[in-house]
């Protein structure tokens, strides 16, 4: 038996599979004959986890199997951590070919994981086409070389040669040794629409050793055929069909907007869903993020693209909001850090000698302290100021734009040992994620509003990412309006 369950926004879709695990196992299968796979390890951690507390008498070794679909390859082929390639791997590789390129993000400019040739080669090989016909698309820079692409490709795999392996090579390794696959009663595949055609592979592998299997997913939120998802295997997999009735997080107007959006996409799965009880929600058109009062509750900032995310973390840093981004939490830890320590020194702490450098890293040139070898802790007395000192006025050497931040946040009472109440996040990275209040920033890169003007499935993936963005939002939608029209996505 396959079923293919389809969850819209906030119905559920891990809840309904681990509510199928509870009646399997009452049922007294063996925990060992279950698979639950995810497409992330944060995921299949978190399904463990959640398994765990519904099931106090289990340990996390009796769901060895709930895992990634790269994790089970590995295990099954019996692989070892020193036979898969790492970034120190790539950076060796870029160095014996000595070949320096524009787009590592790397100083040195050697070719090294970051780059579009590694990133093309890996599309490449999970759509399972050749790295000529992934080049061939035309979606990749101009700073790609056809040349150089062929040169580090076949470098690439004599590098390797029969003693390193990449992720791909795992799954299709498994598919070729597929007898060492163990059978299962019963399996379930969390996110199923994105699959890459690999995955796809070793998906069926499990559905031959399988008796039962379950695929939850749902087409319109399916946004990574840039990495190389196929959602059209999803959808087309046969499968007795059911579709999770009811939203627990997307409100009756956040709903009918997002309907607006997911009506644009040509190639879906036609389905309805409740909106969630309560309050309707609202849905408010904004020019400027500085018309919202963010000084309270909780807010999460959706961009299209990083170069926009980072315009708005800017933003906010000049208002002196706290927020975190894809760099982490927006002030500079290490003075912040300083600034807790001479802070407990001024209350009559005694600190390390670790902790005292950092402050000293700040601190003028002084005749009062010096670092002596044989003394690891100090006080307040050994840098020659009084309980009454202020860190603002003393940390001289600290960029004074970042101590005016920190000094006005902790001013406005923000508490910055915990996580900031504003998130800034690209659509992609906040997939699953959910917030109170949303802002979604509509201006869109010119590059991709081209991309989608003559293709029909890059224009499904274009509006699968904003249904995604706008079904982030459990009460309030605050639709940012683009700097320019004519490259804004039309909401």
């Amino acid at each position: 038996m396959i079923k293919k369950i389809f969850g819209p926004p906030g119905t559920g879709k891990t809840t309904t599979l681990l509510d199928l695990v509870d009646e399997y196992i009452k049922k007294g299968t063996d925990l060992n004959r279950i698979g639950y796979f995810a497409f992330t390890k944060k995921a299949a951690n978190e399904a463990k986890n959640r398994m765990l507390d519904r099931n106090p008498q289990l340990e996390k070794k009796d769901l060895r199997y709930f895992q990634t679909l790269h994790s089970f390859a590995f295990h099954t082929l019996g692989m070892s951590e020193e036979k898969v390639m790492q970034p120190v791997h790539y950076e060796q590789l870029g160095k014996e070919l000595n070949l320096r390129v524009t787009d590592t993000g790397d100083e040195s400019g050697y070719l090294n994981f970051n780059s579009e040739y590694f990133k093309l080669i890996n599309k490449a090989r999970v759509k399972n086409i050749s790295p000529e016909e992934e080049f061939n698309t035309n979606e990749w820079s101009d700073d790609v070389d056809y040349e150089t692409l062929g040169h580090i490709y076949l470098n690439y795999n004599h590098f390797k040669g029969d003693t390193l392996y990449d992720f791909n090579d795992m799954i299709k390794n498994f598919v070729e040794e597929k007898h060492k696959c163990k059978e299962f009663d019963v399996i379930f595949i969390d996110e199923a629409q994105d699959l890459s055609p690999i995955q796809w592979e070793m998906f069926d592998v499990l559905k031959e050793k399988s008796e039962d299997v379950y695929l939850a997913g749902d087409d319109d939120q399916a946004i990574f055929a840039w990495a190389g998802a196929d959602v059209s295997r999803f959808l087309n997999e046969p499968a007795i069909e059911q579709v999770l009735p009811k939203s627990n997080r997307v409100p009756k107007n956040i709903q009918e907007i997002s309907e607006v959006i997911v009506s644009r996409i040509n190639t879906r799965k036609e389905k309805r869903y409740e909106p969630k009880d309560g309050s309707p929600g609202k849905v408010e058109p904004i020019y400027n993020i500085e018309h919202l009062d963010l000084s309270k509750d909780q807010w999460l900032i959706l961009t299209r693209t990083t170069y926009r995310s980072d315009e708005i973390s800017k933003q906010l840093k000049k208002n002196n909001l706290y927020y975190n981004c894809r760099f982490g939490k927006s002030y500079d830890s290490r003075l912040y850090k300083a600034v807790l320590n001479f802070n407990a020194l001024c209350g009559g702490s005694t600190l390390s000698l670790a902790d005292v450098r950092e402050i000293h890293e700040y601190l003028p040139d002084s005749p009062f302290f010096k670092f002596k070898e044989d003394k690891q802790y100090y006080t307040m007395d050994d840098f020659g100021y009084g309980s009454d000192a202020i860190w603002y006025n003393l940390f001289t050497r600290a960029d004074q734009d970042e101590c005016f931040y920190i000094r006005t946040m902790l001013a406005n009472g923000e508490k910055l040992s915990q996580l900031p109440r504003i998130e800034v996040s690209t659509i992609h990275a906040a997939k699953g994620g959910e917030c109170e209040n949303v802002i979604l920033v509509l201006d869109n890169a010119k590059k991709i509003r081209d991309s989608i003007e003559n293709s029909i499935e890059k224009s499904d993936e274009e509006h699968r990412v904003w249904y995604v963005g706008a079904t982030r939002a459990k009460e309030n939608l605050y639709i940012l309006k683009p700097k320019k029209e004519r490259y804004g996505y039309p909401l």
